[in-house]
């Protein structure tokens, strides 16, 4: 007789933000929702990663509420197209942006200027929750 079990669910590291293919595009639709585009930068095996993206960013995305990407700090391949038009790769932009540390959350307008101060690593896991919201409201304000 064999143990019957129930499947288990895939496991959070799974989950992902999408990768824009253009910044300019990403942050265009964004600003047509009214919202800023929402950049994080990302590391495999980052367990801060995880917890910003898992539960904070991708549930957010769920119910439309922000327009998040994520950019792999560590992808050298990948063909993106900056705010200025220009391709470049992840780990470049994320060089070019000075965005050594992962999770870096970046809050952007679709002229690709930073509408809020960064929310560099989790300084405070009880408080991040209220630290991002903050800055939302910040960059929505000034996308206005």
């Amino acid at each position: 007789m064999s143990d019957i079990t129930a499947p288990t669910p895939a496991p959070a590291t799974a989950q992902a933000l999408p990768t824009p293919t253009s910044l300019r595009g990403a942050a265009q639709a964004a600003a047509a929702r009214g919202e800023p585009l929402v950049v994080m930068t990302t590391l495999a095996g980052c367990p801060y990663c995880e917890i910003v993206r898992n539960h904070y960013l991708l549930p957010m995305r769920r119910e439309g509420k922000v327009h998040a990407v994520q950019l792999d700090v560590r992808d050298r391949s990948g063909n993106l197209q900056g705010f200025d038009g220009q391709m470049t790769t992840p780990a470049d932009q994320a060089r070019a942006w000075k965005a050594r540390f992962t999770p870096t959350v970046m809050f952007y307008g679709p002229d690709g200027r930073e509408l809020a101060e960064r929310l560099v690593g989790i300084a405070v896991p009880d408080f991040y929750g209220e630290y991002l919201e903050a800055r939302l409201a910040e960059a929505r304000k000034k996308l206005k």
